[in-house]
């Protein structure tokens, strides 16, 4: 993975997320505090091996940390690099809404609502988009 420092943290939470499976480690994690690759294996329907290997690429986006106690090696999730995903993608909505805001006044302000009914507001609105021949 010595590719992997390159990208930046939210790619690569977003990437490690983007497997249901590893969804499923988190939620897991999240839910039971710590556990070993093979008492989450004996949860789910993929090998131990696989969870091992889907919870590297989950370690590698500082998503879980795993501790090795003993023979054992104990995995917890990592709270903050998913606190700071969820305020980017926080930040994202904010733009957007803003965004939406912004469109919607323009289209207000184009087409003004007043107090006439919809009916009438059709009717003049299609008068409006006739379409006339340029040729004629």
């Amino acid at each position: 993975m010595s590719g992997n420092s390159e990208v930046p943290p939210i790619e690569r939470v977003l990437g490690a997320l983007a497997d249901p499976t590893r969804r499923q480690l988190v939620d897991r994690l999240a839910r039971c505090g710590e556990a070993t690759a093979t008492a989450l294996a004996a949860e789910m329907s993929v090998t131990r091996q696989a969870v091992v290997q889907h919870l590297a690429i989950l370690e590698a986006a500082c998503l879980v940390k795993g501790q090795r106690i003993g023979r054992e090696r104990r995995f917890v999730v990592c709270p903050q690099r998913l606190t700071e995903t969820a305020r980017w993608m926080d930040s994202l909505a904010a733009q957007w809404d803003s965004r939406l805001t912004a469109i919607k006044r323009i289209a207000e302000r184009a087409h003004p609502v007043g107090l006439e009914s919809q009916g009438s507001k059709r009717q003049t609105n299609s008068k409006r988009l006739t379409v006339r021949n340029p040729k004629t």
